[in-house]
């Protein structure tokens, strides 16, 4: 399969390439630079640019969305809102039919959601809040399901929440020995491992699309953890994904020796 990464250098991008190369052949495109050694074939673009994305799915069977702008009022709608409708509408233009989205988990289920309820699942109405990335997301989002609805498209969108490096899960690496120290709660219990991130992907690029139930489907991307917050089920139901990694150690106390 011929397949367009957009934001593929950023920091989700290097885990979605590795679980994909080998299995598909990719085009990668970011507005970094490429990363040194890439050997994929790589476009500098903006997902904001509509003729560059329109030019960049030119041959492309899939379209794989890892952009992600936060801070800037402006250009967090173009990237994550104005962006979508680009893939979208290059997706038309060259007859693809199949777009793996990616974001957050309170795109859809924001602080109301996420401070009072719990087995939250992914087909729940939306409540996205007042955060300007969710708010941005979510319309992006929305723009990708009305397309489905008019259009033969497959989109589905992947939200994760707190990815972690596994073996130190921390955040971020800051020393090459630096690990979370076992007993502390983490900063949340939904968090998933960075490679986990490219799996998810690669499994939603990869499923039948005759499997989906809808020509819409979003998932939450959670390691699997006994507080039953958010549901993972049906990611692993519909696209056979499970993580690798686990959170055992920080739910799972040693017995007191004293």
């Amino acid at each position: 399969m011929n397949v367009l990464i957009l934001g593929g250098n950023g920091m989700m991008g290097p885990w979605v390439i590795e679980a994909l190369q080998g299995r598909h052949t990719l085009r990668v495109t970011d507005i970094n630079e490429p990363p040194p050694g890439s050997a994929h074939e790589y476009r500098r673009l903006s997902i904001a640019d509509r003729d560059g994305v329109v030019a960049a799915a030119e041959g492309m069977d899939a379209i794989v969305n890892l952009s992600v702008l936060r801070e800037d009022r402006v250009q967090a709608f173009e990237v994550n809102v104005q962006g979508n409708y680009n893939l979208a509408a290059a997706a038309v233009r060259h007859g693809i039919r199949r777009i793996v989205n990616t974001g957050p988990h309170y795109q859809l289920a924001g602080r109301q959601y996420e401070e009072w309820d719990f087995d939250l699942n992914p087909d729940m109405p939306p409540q996205p809040g007042t955060r300007l990335y969710a708010l941005t997301k979510a319309l992006g989002q929305e723009v990708l399901r009305v397309f489905s609805e008019r259009h033969d498209l497959y989109v589905q969108t992947l939200l994760f929440m707190g990815m972690l490096y596994p073996g130190t899960w921390l955040w971020n690496r800051q020393q090459p020995g630096d690990k979370a120290v076992l007993g502390q709660d983490l900063a949340n219990p939904f968090v998933i491992a960075w490679p986990d991130t490219g799996t998810a992907v690669r499994a939603a690029l990869e499923v039948e699309l005759t499997r989906l139930p809808s020509r819409c489907e979003t998932y939450f991307t959670f390691a699997r953890s006994p507080h039953r917050k958010f549901s993972s089920e049906k990611i692993t139901r519909i696209l056979g994904w499970q993580p690798a990694h686990h959170l055992e150690q920080f739910w799972i106390r040693p017995p007191d020796d004293s």
